[in-house]
């Protein structure tokens, strides 16, 4: 048998080496070759996602790729969009840390790992989480209002996340640098 036999008579890439990344057909006109040299599947994206500040675009039209978006936001919290009915915010979480157990009496809510790994837990109240689940990359939780819910993270790096509430949970621009801004904030909030 020869060294490149069936079924592998090439050698195996995950990601085939790509000869023409310029030809790759897109639906916005491009100033010059430079710009997709440096965007080609599979990590594409727009000129204007690499530009994109996170920040809350609240009640404008806005797209944005989540998964990147998600990835490289290093706050606790950041509302990236308000609206009268829907709030999306990116978090992360830093290893051995959590969200904090909390309940929104009156709020559904959406959580979608990106990266990491940890442990979901909910219940009726604060001492009987008897849902428990670990979690991990590509994940989705549904969080249903007056559930008691915490997110640990249980991996070796942060847990970047993006989470959906409907009706919005947090003021129009939030930004918690960290889990104590985010603490501090609440607080604030309540009194």
């Amino acid at each position: 048998m020869y060294p490149y036999q069936y079924p592998y008579s090439y050698p195996y890439y995950a990601y085939p080496p790509i000869s023409n990344y310029y030809m790759i057909p897109n639906d916005r006109s491009m100033s010059n070759e430079s710009d997709y040299a440096v965007n080609f599947w599979p990590y594409t994206n727009t000129q204007s996602d690499r530009n994109t500040v996170l920040k809350d675009y609240g009640k404008e039209p806005f797209v944005v790729n989540i998964n990147q978006a998600t990835k490289h936001n290093n706050t606790f919290r950041t509302a990236i969009w308000t609206g009268n009915h829907l709030q999306v915010t990116l978090m992360s979480i830093n290893v051995g840390d959590d969200i904090g157990l909390e309940v929104h009496p009156n709020i559904d809510q959406f959580l979608r790992i990106e990266e990491g790994q940890g442990l979901v837990q909910m219940g009726d109240a604060k001492d009987q989480l008897y849902f428990q689940k670990r979690v991990y990359d590509d994940d989705a939780i549904m969080v249903p209002a007056g559930k008691w819910h915490n997110l640990i993270n249980t991996g070796n790096r942060p847990l970047k996340l993006y989470t959906i509430y409907a009706p919005p949970e947090h003021p129009f621009g939030t930004i918690h640098k960290t889990k104590a801004d985010a603490i501090a904030a609440e607080e604030n909030h309540h009194e």
